[in-house]
C-alpha cells in the first residue's frame, strides 16, 4: 500500500504545476517534505497499528501469543515501512507520472527486499559485507525475533533521513532551476 500512499504526494503537483505555489509559500521546503511524510506516516501508521491490535485481540483470547515477538514485529513493520515511506516521496519527487513513481516505488521495495537473498549467489565476500550492511531484511530480523537493536532503529531512522534529505534536494534544485 505504501506505493500506493506516496505515488501523489508529489507527482501530482508537478503535473497540476501546484508545486509552485508551494516552493512560494513561507515555509521552508524541508517542512513541506517532512509534512507529506508525516502524512504518509500517519495513514499508513494508523492502519497498521490499529490492524494489529485487532489481529492481536482474538490472538490472545484463543492462545498464549509472544508478546515480545508481536511488539517486535509490529515495531519492526513500522520502521521499515517509514524508510519505504521516504523513498516513495523521493521517487515521487522525481517523476510527474504517478504510475511511473508507484512503479519505481515497488520496484525500489522488491530491490531492497530481496537484496539480502543475493548473498547466496556471490561468492566475493566484500560484495557480500556490502549487501549485507544495506539489506532490510536483515535488519527486521532483529525486531521479528523480539530483540530491540539499536544499530537496526538507526540504520531505518537514516535511510528515511537520507531519503527525505534528497528529496529536499530535490525541491530546492527545481526551485532554483525555474528562477
Amino acid at each position: 500500500i505504501i506505493p500506493l500512499i506516496t505515488m501523489k504526494l508529489v507527482s501530482e503537483e508537478r503535473k497540476m504545476r501546484t508545486d509552485q505555489l508551494i516552493m512560494t509559500a513561507p515555509v521552508t521546503l524541508a517542512g513541506i517534505v517532512f509534512g507529506k511524510y508525516l502524512a504518509a506516516l500517519t495513514m499508513f501508521g494508523g492502519s497498521f497499528i490499529l490492524s494489529s491490535i485487532v489481529y492481536y485481540i482474538p490472538l490472545s483470547l484463543y492462545g498464549d501469543p509472544n508478546t515480545a515477538m508481536y511488539v517486535g514485529c509490529v515495531i519492526g513493520v513500522f520502521l521499515v515501512g517509514s524508510a519505504f515511506i521516504s523513498i516513495g516521496i523521493f521517487i515521487s519527487s522525481l517523476t510527474e507520472n504517478q504510475f511511473i513513481s508507484a512503479f519505481g516505488t515497488i520496484g525500489a521495495i522488491v530491490l531492497l527486499l530481496f537484496i539480502s537473498s543475493l548473498n547466496s549467489y556471490i561468492n566475493n565476500e566484500f560484495i557480500r559485507n556490502i549487501l549485507s550492511g544495506i539489506s532490510i531484511t536483515s535488519r527486521y530480523a532483529y525486531f521479528a525475533n523480539g530483540i530491540f537493536s539499536y544499530d537496526a532503529l538507526i540504520y531505518f531512522v537514516s535511510l528515511s533521513a537520507v531519503f527525505l534529505f534528497l528529496t529536499v534536494r530535490i525541491f530546492e534544485k527545481r526551485r532554483w532551476s525555474k528562477s
